[in-house]
């Protein structure tokens, strides 16, 4: 197989998922419910720290020349952000966002709750915002240096890494922010 395959391949995977995704927030919810949905956010958060975690150990095994180690490390951190990633849209395919700020968890912001979070709201949209649009561009790019490096492109492999691995790491970090951040409003 050539490497054009594999590269029509990765953006298709990427359009599927996106597609998948956007579709996620257009369709309405079951009616009925697991009810291991509710454990989905913590587990999705959990699995965004050991990634966090996974990548930095990556990074250390590869400075120090240790190429299975690293090898070793990104597949299984891949395995979990897949994981991560069925794990989400099978929790937004039965729940819909939560709203950030919302204490009486009723599904709306009143004044005295706009007002209880404040700045930290804004604060909050940035990192969600940043770390969605990251998401989307990472996918790719972790494909493509997944490609590179199994090939051993080694030097084609270190070129995209240089991108990916940054943007992979901050939405791996600003997942658990995230998670963090919109937990005290779950209403469930």
């Amino acid at each position: 197989m050539n490497d054009k395959f594999f590269l029509r391949l990765i953006w298709i995977v990427t359009a599927v998922v996106l597609l998948v995704v956007i579709a996620l927030k257009l369709v309405p919810p079951p009616q009925n419910k697991p009810s291991f949905i509710y454990l989905l956010p913590h587990l999705i958060g959990g699995i965004n720290a050991v990634c966090s975690v996974l990548l930095i150990v990556s990074l250390i095994f590869i400075r120090k020349k240790n190429i299975q180690a690293h090898k070793v490390t990104n597949v299984i951190t891949f395995i979990l952000s897949a994981i991560f990633l069925v794990f989400y849209i099978l929790f937004h395919l039965y729940e819909k966002d939560t709203k950030f700020g919302d204490l009486d968890h009723n599904g709306m912001l009143d004044v005295a709750e706009l007002a209880a979070v404040g700045a930290t709201r804004y604060i909050y949209f940035f990192i969600l915002a940043t770390h969605i649009i990251l998401a989307v561009v990472v996918l790719p790019l972790i494909l493509i240096s997944f490609l590179r490096g199994f090939s051993m492109e080694v030097e084609r492999h270190r070129k995209i890494v240089r991108w990916a691995y940054p943007v992979w790491l901050y939405v791996a970090v600003t997942g658990v922010i995230v998670y963090l951040m919109i937990s005290p409003y779950y209403n469930f």
